[in-house]
C-alpha cells in the first residue's frame, strides 16, 4: 500500500483530536477558572531510502534520502495564563490575581482550583460548587496562625464573649513645650467584670517640674470644686519615658510608649477587653485572611486561605469540576499564604476563562482545512491504487 495513504490517515486522526480540544475550549468559554488547552504535532518515523555519504577527494558528499511516515500528537498543553477578573459583588466570590491555586479537599484527596465561587454548607464550612472543603490555616484567639491547613468554618451565630479590661496602653506624645498647668484629657471605655462598659477619663497635667506630667483618673485637676487625687507622676528623660507605670485596682496603666518632645500633645489611650459581640458579617483580605466583624466593633481573623503553587503548573492533571490534581511531573504543591511568593486574593471577583474565541475559531479553520487536505491525500492515493487495479483487465 502507498505510504501517503497512511500518512494522510495519521493527519486525520491528529486533526480530529485538535478539533476535540478546540470544541472543549469553546464549550468552556464561560467556565470560571477554566484554563484552555492546545495541541501540538510532531512528525513520526522517517523511512531512510539511502543514507548520507561523506565527501571524498573526487566526489562531494550526498545527503540522506528519507520519506516521512506521517504525524503524531506531540503534546496537549494546558495554558495556565492569567485571565481577566470579573467583579460580582458577592462576598464569597474570590479570585487569585497572580500565581497560585485555591486548595480544596474531598475526603483525604487534595485538589487545586482557580474557580473561587465558594459557598457555606449547613455547618458553616466553606466549600466549592462540588462540595469539596476549602483549606485554610487556622488562627487561634491570640492571632497565631497554625502550620497545618484544615477546613474552615464561619459560624454566623458565633458570639464573642466579653473580656474584662486588664491593661490600658498609652502611646504617642506629650508636648515638652506645653505651658505649666495645662491639661490634656482623653475619654476611654473599659469593660468591668460583668462585661459592661464603664466610662473613664484620663487627665494629663503639665507639671512645673521639668520633664514631669501628673496623671489623674476621672478627676479634673483644674476643677476647683473638688480636690483631685493624683494617680501617678510621669517622668521623662531625653524625651523618652522614664517612670510612671501604675495599677489602679485590677487595671494596669502602661505609659512606656509615651514620649515628651516639643510639638503637639496626642496621647492615645487604648484599653484592652471587649463587650460581648455577635458576628454581623465577614470578608476576605488580600492575603486570604477571613475577617469576622462583630457587633462590638471587634474584627477577628477566623482563618487564612491556603494557596498552592507548583514548579510545573502545566504538569497538573485536570480532574473535572474546574479542579486540578498533582501529577508526577507537576512537582509537589508548595502551599502557603497569598502574597508570600504567590498571587493575592481579589474578593467579590471571579477569574474568567482564558479561552479566546477569535483564536479558537481561527484554529478551527486551520484544522478544518488540514483535515480536507489530508482527506485529499487519501482520495488521491485511492485513485492511484484504482489505476493499478485497472492495469489488468
Amino acid at each position: 500500500m502507498l505510504r501517503s495513504m497512511y500518512s494522510g490517515i495519521s493527519g486525520l486522526k491528529n486533526l480530529q483530536t485538535k478539533l476535540d480540544v478546540i470544541g472543549n475550549n469553546v464549550a468552556n468559554v464561560n467556565t470560571y477558572g477554566f484554563k484552555k488547552s492546545r495541541v501540538t504535532f510532531s512528525d513520526t518515523m522517517n523511512q531512510t531510502i539511502s543514507g548520507a555519504s561523506a565527501a571524498t577527494e573526487n566526489r562531494g558528499g550526498t545527503n540522506s534520502k528519507q520519506v516521512g511516515l506521517g504525524s503524531t500528537i506531540a503534546t496537549i498543553d494546558t495554558i495556565h495564563s492569567q485571565s481577566s477578573l470579573q467583579t460580582t459583588g458577592r462576598d464569597l466570590d474570590l479570585a487569585v490575581s497572580g500565581d497560585g491555586y485555591f486548595v480544596v479537599k474531598q475526603g483525604d484527596a487534595l485538589s487545586y482550583t482557580r474557580a473561587g465561587n465558594f459557598y457555606l454548607d449547613d455547618n458553616g464550612t466553606l466549600v466549592n460548587s462540588s462540595g469539596s472543603k476549602v483549606q485554610a490555616y487556622q488562627v487561634d484567639a491570640n492571632g497565631n496562625t497554625s502550620n497545618a491547613i484544615g477546613d474552615v468554618a464561619v459560624n454566623v451565630n458565633a458570639v464573642l464573649p466579653a473580656v474584662k479590661t486588664t491593661t490600658v496602653t498609652v502611646s504617642e506624645n506629650l508636648a515638652a513645650d506645653a505651658i505649666d498647668g495645662s491639661v490634656f484629657s482623653q475619654q476611654i471605655k473599659v469593660i468591668d467584670a460583668k462585661g459592661e462598659e464603664q466610662a473613664k477619663t484620663v487627665y494629663f497635667q503639665k507639671s512645673a517640674t521639668p520633664n514631669e506630667w501628673k496623671v489623674y483618673l476621672d478627676q479634673d485637676p483644674t476643677d476647683t470644686s473638688v480636690t483631685a487625687t493624683l494617680f501617678t507622676t510621669l517622668t521623662f528623660e531625653n524625651g523618652n519615658y522614664k517612670t510612671g507605670n501604675k495599677t489602679d485596682t485590677t487595671i494596669s496603666y502602661d505609659f512606656k510608649n509615651l514620649t515628651q518632645v516639643p510639638g503637639t500633645t496626642t496621647a492615645l489611650v487604648n484599653p484592652n477587653g471587649n463587650k460581648e459581640g455577635k458576628l454581623e458579617s465577614f470578608n476576605f483580605g488580600s492575603s486570604g485572611e477571613i475577617n469576622g466583624i462583630y457587633s462590638n466593633g471587634k474584627i477577628v481573623t477566623l482563618g487564612q486561605l491556603a494557596i498552592a503553587k507548583f514548579s510545573n503548573a502545566s504538569g497538573l492533571t485536570k480532574s473535572g469540576g474546574s479542579t486540578f490534581q498533582e501529577s508526577i511531573n507537576s512537582g509537589t504543591a508548595n502551599i502557603g499564604i497569598a502574597g508570600d511568593g504567590r498571587g493575592t486574593i481579589a474578593s467579590n471577583s471571579l477569574e474568567m476563562s482564558n479561552v479566546d474565541l477569535s483564536e479558537e475559531f481561527t484554529e478551527m479553520i486551520v484544522a478544518q482545512r488540514g483535515f480536507q487536505s489530508n482527506s485529499r491525500i487519501i482520495t488521491t492515493s485511492d485513485e492511484i491504487l484504482q489505476e493499478l487495479v485497472n492495469l489488468k483487465r
